[in-house]
Formats: structure tokens, sequence, C-alpha cells
């Protein structure tokens, strides 16, 4: 009775009114097919879409894909390429987001001397530097201490301890929120923050609202004196937009911590309760100056929906810490031109020497990804990849085991965590450097989603990922041809035709 009264429901009902009223006009061209200023302009309109398709600077992977459901679908699909290549539903939003770019571009203080130094520039790590800084203003940092954190649990209680001591400001966006005893913790330490006058901003992923969140969230906690909104809640109109997603996990206090990572703020990312055996994941808790990056990235989210912005208050608040490297926080938008998550990840497997140690749930890899992960291993790098053993969805499972014959054929060697389901996106280099965020080997994290992570250059905290990796390495089952032939019937075959259909997932 709850679903068939549910928002969920009217949605659902509305999309599907929506979606047959859009086949039915399909359907109505093929009976007026012969008339010839109808069929010539249908065909003209498929020819230039195909054409489009080939000039355009999309993923080889994904144009594939469009031409084969074109090929199935001509006319559906050709109307569908031109909704999202002509942005329908979210221009809006992409002329807000490059507004608060240009508007908050420049407002963070840091040492620029820094990319002068001769460890920087030897490493490669000031060309990167210099590509993050121009595709989103991103600054390396000095003076910020960071504390890794190998599961979600010890994230969970720093967390805890951190709020507390909150005085002026707490900002929160998460790409789940699930009620239970994880969320009601933290949601009773905020709500006495906000009584004693804290500003308290709690921003969530739209989904929510379709699964773990009620449609009034934000009013209930009005209630409470927070703040809090969704990102791209769903309505009941078709629309490309809905396909970019909050994918961040981004806590800051007072602008002098935050965290990032992989954990949601749901009871199975600390194991309170069980879904996929054991869940590890991990995070980051960073303290000094680094911290104005997350900052400014939660601003520029909280913004898109307001008329207003404001930068100086909690901008620079900051203060430095002790530090034995470089930290350079960064986010990743499916609005701008730039693949920031995927080139930061290209990077580190095309500078290595001697390492590069992956933790990551998905495995759905584009051209350019599986070709620097297979080169890297070819010229001698040792790449290994750790993927979950338990997992949480059977369609990615399958596609990612669809990879495997290739990579391993190229000397990348995979391993799956036995004890339950991997969260984790981690990335280290030659023990001086290390990425921890949010950012899957996926389409949908490369491509879709409103991303962000941590890079890391000579921090201790390096030692104490690959330590991490190590002792999760030893609970895992190597991946070797032999396993991939005695692998399930379904997964060889599902794996294979969803590889066509890849950038879908």
């Amino acid at each position: 009775m709850r679903i068939i009264f549910s928002r969920f429901l009217i949605i659902f009902v509305l999309f599907a009114l929506q979606i047959l009223l859009f086949v039915s006009i399909f359907d109505l061209s093929e009976t007026i097919n012969g008339l010839g200023p109808v069929s010539l302009f249908v065909m003209l309109f498929i020819l230039g879409m195909f054409f489009h398709l080939f000039r355009s600077d999309m993923d080889s992977t994904a144009k594939l894909t469009w031409l084969l459901l074109m090929f199935m679908f001509p006319l559906q699909i050709s109307v569908l390429l031109w909704m999202t290549e002509k942005h329908i539903g979210h221009r809006k939003i992409e002329r807000r987001l490059a507004q608060l770019n240009k508007k908050s571009r420049g407002k963070l203080k840091y040492d620029e001397s820094l990319l002068s130094k001769e460890d920087i520039i030897s490493s490669g790590t000031k060309n990167l530097c210099s590509y993050l800084k121009k595709s989103g203003d991103f600054p390396l940092y000095k003076n910020t201490m960071v504390t890794y954190f190998p599961l979600g649990e010890d994230k969970f209680k720093a967390m805890l301890e951190e709020l507390k001591k909150a005085e002026k400001f707490i900002f929160m966006e998460y790409f789940i929120i699930d009620e239970g005893y994880m969320w009601g913790s933290i949601l009773k330490i905020l709500a006495e923050k906000a009584k004693q006058g804290v500003d308290v901003r709690v921003m969530y992923d739209g989904m929510c609202e379709m699964s773990t969140l009620t449609y009034d969230y934000p009013k209930r906690m009005a209630k409470l004196g927070i703040k809090c909104k969704s990102f791209s809640k769903l309505m009941p109109f078709i629309s490309t937009s809905y396909n970019y997603r909050d994918h961040r996990k981004i806590l800051i206090i007072d602008g002098k911590t935050a965290f990032n990572g992989g954990v949601n703020l749901a009871d199975e990312y600390i194991n309170h309760v069980e879904r996929f055996g054991h869940w590890k994941d991990t995070a980051l808790m960073l303290k000094g100056e680094a911290v104005d990056g997350f900052t400014r990235m939660f601003l520029q989210m909280w913004y898109l929906t307001e008329y207003y912005d404001e930068w100086d208050k909690y901008l620079n608040c900051s203060e430095p810490a002790e530090s034995d490297g470089y930290v350079m926080p960064y986010a990743d938008s499916p609005l701008d031109k730039y693949k920031v998550g995927e080139s930061v990840y290209s990077d580190i497997l095309y500078s290595a020497k001697k390492y590069v140690h992956i933790m990551t749930p998905y495995l759905i890899l584009d051209n350019e990804m599986e070709t620097a992960l297979k080169y890297a291993a070819e010229r001698g790098v040792d790449v290994k990849l750790i993927l979950p053993g338990i997992p949480d969805k059977k369609p990615p499972y399958a596609l990612a085991k669809a990879h495997y014959q290739y990579l391993i054929d190229a000397g990348v060697k995979i391993y799956e965590y036995t004890p339950g389901f991997v969260h984790a996106k981690v990335f280290i280099c030659d023990d001086i450097k290390g990425v921890t965020g949010t950012i899957n080997l996926d389409y949908r994290s490369l491509y879709h989603h409103f991303e962000c992570a941590t890079y890391l250059y000579k921090t201790s905290c390096i030692y104490d990922m690959e330590d991490d990796f190590q002792n999760t390495l030893k609970m895992c089952r190597e991946v070797t041809p032999w396993t991939i032939k005695k692998e399930k019937l379904s997964y060889k075959i599902g794996g294979g035709i969803m590889r066509l259909f890849a950038p879908l997932l």
C-alpha cells in the first residue's frame, strides 16, 4: 500500500505515459512514411546525427554503443542523441555552474612557489597541477595534515569527534543518506549544533528521495534548524539531466577540517548492517590549508540552485598544519569539457615507475583507461587491482569480468576481495603518489557524475594506504586464466553482451 500511494509510483506512471507518447509519435511517423517530405526530413535528420556522432569528441567505445543502438532504432536513438548533445533539461544548471566557477576562481589563497620546487617538477606533478589549475582552479597545498582511514567505521568515529568541535559551520554533501544508526548519530549532533547557532547545511543526491529519504526531508530538517536540499530531484518529466548525479562525499567543519572518500552515510558503510558481506571502504581526513579546496567545491554545488552566492565568509578559514607532503583536492563535473577524474588516473599510470595499486568497486573501462592500465603493465610496472568478491549489482560485476582476460594478458594482476564488497576508490603509486575519493573506474564516475577526490604527493599517509592495500590483498583470491575459464557461463555471456552497452551502465 505504501508503494501504491507513494510519489515513486506517480513519477513512474508519468514517465511511462511520456515514453508511450514518445513511441506513438514514432509509430505515427512510420504510418506516414510514404509522404515524401516527412520521409526526407527523417532520413536527413538520421544522417545528420550519424555524421555528428563521428565528428564529436566522444569516447570511441561510446560511439560504437550509440551506432549499435542507431542501427536497431534509427529515429528514436537519433532523437535521444540530439537531446543528449543539446543538453535538454540542464542548460540552466550548466550556465549557472560556469558562472560560479568564474566567480570563485582565484579566491583561494595558496603558495604558487610550490610549483617551482625541484621534486614537483621532476616528478611530473607540476604538469598535473597546471592541468588541474586550468580545468577547475584546483591549487596544490603544503601545510595540510592527512589521516587515512582503512574502513568506514574508522571514518565514522573521527567524524563524530570532529563534528562536536564545530563552532561556525558544517557543510555536508553526500550521494547517499539513509536513516539508521550512522545517520541518526550524526543528525543528533547536527541538530545540537544548529541550536547553538552553527550554520549547518546538508545536501544529498535527489535519487535518495526514491530510495532512502522522504520527499519532504528538507522540511523535516528545517524544523531542526538545518538547511537541507537535494540535488537534481526526480520530477515527472523526462530529461537527460537525470543522468548526472552528485556522487561526491564531502564534510567540512569550520573550514579547518574536511573528510573525503567513498563512505556514504548509511549503516552498511560502517558494517553496522551486512548487505554484501564485509564492506571495505576508505576515507581521508584533512586538517589545514587544503580544506579550502573542498569548501569551494561544496559552495559551488550549494549555490547552483540559489539566486545569490557568498564566498569570502567561508573561504580561507583554514589554519596551517604540520605536514610532510603535498595535497591537492579536485573535482570533476560532467558539464564541462574536461575529463578530470580519468586524466588524473591516467597521469598516474603513465608516469609510474615501480607500481600502481588500485582498489575499485567497478571496472567498466573505456579504451583510454584500458590502454593506460595495459601500457603500464607491459612496460614493467606492477599493476594490481582489487575488486569485490561479492557484488552489490550483478550486471556491473559481470561486465568487470569481461575485461579480465585482456588486462591479465597484458600483465595486470587482478584480485577479488573474498570477505565481501570493495567500495574503496584508491590509487597508490611508487610510495609517493596517491588518490582517495569518490571516482570509480566506470563510465558513471568518469563521464556522468559530479565527483571529487584528494591527490597526495609525498605525504606519509601514502605508506598507510599501501599497507592497507597489502593487508587487503591477503584476503583476496587472484584471478588467473584458469579461474576465468571456470567462471559461470552467465557471467561470460552477460558480460560480453553488456560490454556493447557499457557507456550506458
